[in-house]
């Protein structure tokens, strides 16, 4: 399946690209004027083929959700709890993502990929929704999908955190949802993460992909003070000294040093990019994630839009190493999807200037 979906995964359409370059230079604007909204509105172009491309709507985000082994180093204050008790809040409507959700007219669906602790009550694995994606009735009552490959990863520090077809298994899990979403009706996909702990592999995914410095991959996560802080660059170098992963091996990577979420993120973008669905990333753990994707299929970047610049110092390493702007810059570093959601309106609004702002002919303006 993840061979199918990556030779799925091609280049994007020049054609479409350049049809998307030359209806701009007619519209009833300074050529230009729109910055980096011209570009992302070519990108989408090239993505579905055809210019102008399809509004990206309805949207949907997908929460996967994991635990960690490492979190037994103390890299972070929070307890392993939280994770389960936050997709409880997730499923009950009452956290930031939920309200960014209903905010853009965005359906929720939490995925338990490895969840430490007991969950409230799931739907089976692969349980289809019973409505397209976005409509009402799934912005009032958020879905949750068991989906578990194992309760958390063991302690990256001490061992792999995954075996090879763990991981494998975690990758698949994103392709089916990806798939499941987009036949739904989803128009775009916007990652979303909760697992406490989950920074701490996400800088490891990060320096491995990049070659970065642990401690320029590394930020504070929730919050941790100075000591915790420079225990955790010690943790996340210590752990890639000890597996060496290879960047040319993703899947290898992931196993060695990942989580159970970030590989269903490498999934779920690679699924979208194989059926040319754009991909509006989150924060640092969706870029890790992200850079994963790419390593199994470098064109998947075409599907890939970055939503903002996490205050998590890796964020900015990633996006530069995948050549991706963010397109909001708030200092959030909450995750859950919720910068993806902020940055949502930016997308569908350079999408929608090809598809409804006139040209100079149309619309009786003299050029320049």
């Amino acid at each position: 399946m993840l061979e199918t979906t990556t030779s799925a995964i091609r280049p994007p359409d020049e054609a479409a690209m350049a049809a998307a370059r030359e209806l701009h230079s007619r519209l009833t604007k300074p050529a230009g004027s729109l910055g980096l909204l011209e570009d992302l509105s070519v990108r989408l172009a090239g993505l579905a083929g055809v210019c102008p491309p399809p509004v990206p709507e309805p949207a949907a985000v997908a929460i996967f959700a994991g635990d960690h082994g490492v979190h037994a180093q103390r890299v972070t204050p929070w307890p392993q709890e939280v994770t389960a008790q936050m997709i409880g809040n997730f499923l009950a409507g009452g956290a930031v993502v939920n309200a960014f959700a209903r905010q853009a007219g965005a359906s929720v669906t939490v995925v338990d990929v490895g969840v430490a602790h007991p969950l409230p009550v799931p739907e089976p694995a692969g349980s289809e929704p019973t409505e397209p994606a976005g409509s009402a009735s799934d912005l009032a009552a958020p879905r949750l999908i068991d989906a578990s490959v194992r309760r958390g990863t063991r302690d990256l520090s001490v061992t792999a955190a995954l075996t090879r077809d763990e991981a494998l298994a975690a990758v698949l899990t994103g392709v089916r949802v990806a798939d499941e979403l987009i036949d739904a009706g989803a128009g775009i996909l916007l990652t979303g993460d909760m697992g406490i702990g989950n920074t701490t592999p996400a800088a490891a995914l990060i320096a491995a992909f990049t070659g970065a410095d642990p401690l320029d991959a590394t930020g504070r996560g929730t919050g941790v003070d100075d000591e915790t802080y420079a225990h955790k660059v010690a943790v996340v170098r210590a752990a890639l000294a000890r597996h060496t992963p290879d960047p040319s091996d993703p899947l290898g990577v992931l196993a060695a040093v990942g989580g159970l979420e970030h590989a269903a993120l490498a999934g779920l973008i690679l699924g979208a990019a194989a059926r040319r669905t754009p991909v509006l990333l989150d924060g640092v753990i969706a870029v890790s994630a992200a850079l994963a994707a790419a390593a199994f299929a470098p064109d998947a970047v075409a599907a890939m839009v970055a939503g903002h610049r996490s205050a998590e110092p890796g964020a900015t390493v990633a996006l530069r190493h995948l050549g991706l702007d963010p397109l909001i810059d708030l200092g959030l570093r909450l995750g859950e999807g919720t910068g993806a959601l902020l940055a949502l309106p930016v997308v569908t609004g350079a999408v929608r200037v090809l598809h409804e702002v006139a040209t100079f002919d149309s619309a009786g303006v003299a050029e320049k």
